[in-house]
């Protein structure tokens, strides 16, 4: 694929959707064409987890996982909103979450060992060129939420879960080592700071 596939991950509140907001306007000035994305998508099966993440129906952990699985297959290879259909025609992608995020939040409550499986195994499913985690402490992340947010998701609202969550990321990263190329990114600096580490990393794709 001639594109560059980039994912942005972090806990709630780390910042994703500043620095990839930058992170495409520096590639857009450098003549690259950017398409921005997110998961879960605004698709039916998107809705079904938004309504989740919410709160406004309970799912279990496995089905949730099962359902952000549905999601991203659709997302990588719709015909007509699939995201590799622009790789390959030379748009870099820029994601906000991927499936590390069902990994860390969806592994809490489920089996992890299945959750990595069916989405690593998945043959329709693509592997990021480059994954982004923005690290910031899980408490400066809670506090920008109340903040920010007039209403907080289901994951947003226990500081807790918020750093197990945190450490299932760090030992998800250490399993793929060698696998992936999974960069983590200190984020409590200022925007622009963090801006120029993420730029100087996709750089070198």
């Amino acid at each position: 694929m001639a594109g560059r596939f980039i994912v942005l991950e972090g806990l709630d509140g780390s910042g994703k959707s500043t620095q990839i907001a930058r992170l495409a306007q520096s590639l857009r000035a450098r003549g690259r064409r950017v398409h921005c994305t997110a998961e879960p998508t605004d698709s039916a099966t998107g809705g079904l987890i938004r309504d989740t993440l919410r709160g406004n129906c309970r799912r279990s952990g496995a089905e949730l996982g099962a359902l952000f699985l549905t999601d991203r297959i659709a997302h990588n290879v719709n015909p007509v909103w699939g995201f590799q259909r622009l790789l390959k025609e030379d748009w870099d992608v820029i994601c906000d979450r991927y499936y590390y995020s069902s990994f860390a939040y969806q592994g809490l409550s489920t089996d992890l060992e299945w959750v990595m499986d069916m989405n690593l195994k998945c043959p329709e499913i693509g592997k990021p060129d480059l994954c982004v985690f923005l690290d910031v402490d899980y408490k400066k992340c809670k506090e920008r939420l109340d903040r920010d947010r007039a209403s907080l998701e289901i994951f947003e609202q226990n500081p807790e879960q918020m750093n197990a969550t945190r450490q299932l990321f760090f030992s998800v990263f250490q399993r793929l080592e060698g696998r992936e190329n999974i960069q983590v990114v200190d984020a409590n600096d200022t925007p622009d700071q963090v801006a120029a580490k993420i730029f100087a990393l996709v750089e070198q794709l």
